[in-house]
């Protein structure tokens, strides 16, 4: 399997949080001592142009992110090989029910479900690690409507990407075509049905665009209705 083709065939996202500290501070959060991650379900890809539907009653907020595409499968990886594991990057949307993932934490129960809805992980096409000179040095936007929402630099990461790729393998085996998020910058809020969303991932060093994406917030036909109960 080409790990290119991550969409279709990869068996799960990886997804790190709070790994911006302005970010962790606007949702008043605790800063991790170790990375910290969640999983989210390969049903919840659309691709550029989709739709990410927001079910009844939920309050959806956007996270855009740089993700890893794995290219080779490891299990306890050290940080010094895990480039190697690395096959290349993609430019990633984190949908979240944010009123639903509030509701859920404070009775201590998990939050799959506010992360896992049908469409809720836009991402855009594969990028070959050649092309990224340092993945560290890479600019990340998000506008609603042609208003900018997130601008954030990779360079902010708390955990770097060899720390994220040898964590996650400490626990779990990564393989071909899983896709790591590796956090989002500040400046997360809400998306609703109408709206356009427009992300850019560009390199800092050259100021060239390695990849755009776009997509269209609608609301969910059927399907769960969150009450706040």
């Amino acid at each position: 399997m080409s790990a290119a083709a991550f969409f279709r065939h990869g068996k799960k996202i990886v997804a790190i949080g709070r790994n911006y500290a302005e970010h962790v501070k606007e949702l008043n959060n605790a800063l991790p001592q170790e990375p910290f991650f969640f999983l989210k379900p390969t049903t919840s890809y659309i691709s550029n142009e989709g739709y990410v539907e927001i079910p009844r009653g939920v309050i959806a907020h956007h996270e855009v992110e740089l993700g890893l595409v794995i290219g080779k499968r490891g299990r306890d990886i050290a940080q010094k090989d895990a480039e190697g594991h690395i096959a290349g990057y993609a430019l990633a949307v984190d949908m979240t029910a944010r009123n639903m993932q509030d509701a859920v934490k404070k009775k201590g129960l998990p939050w799959s479900a506010a992360k896992g809805f049908d469409t809720f992980t836009p991402v855009g096409s594969f990028i070959d690690k050649s092309l990224v000179s340092d993945p560290h040095k890479l600019a990340l936007s998000l506008k609603i409507d042609g208003t900018t929402k997130q601008d954030g630099t990779t360079a902010d990461m708390i955990f770097k990407i060899p720390r994220i790729i040898e964590h996650i393998s400490s626990i779990m085996t990564l393989e071909e075509g899983d896709l790591v998020l590796t956090g989002t910058p500040s400046g997360v809020g809400p998306l609703s049905p109408g709206e356009t969303v427009e992300c850019e991932l560009l390199d800092t060093v050259s100021g060239k665009q390695l990849s755009s994406l776009k997509f269209y917030a609608v609301e969910r036909q059927g399907g769960y209705h969150f009450t706040g109960s």
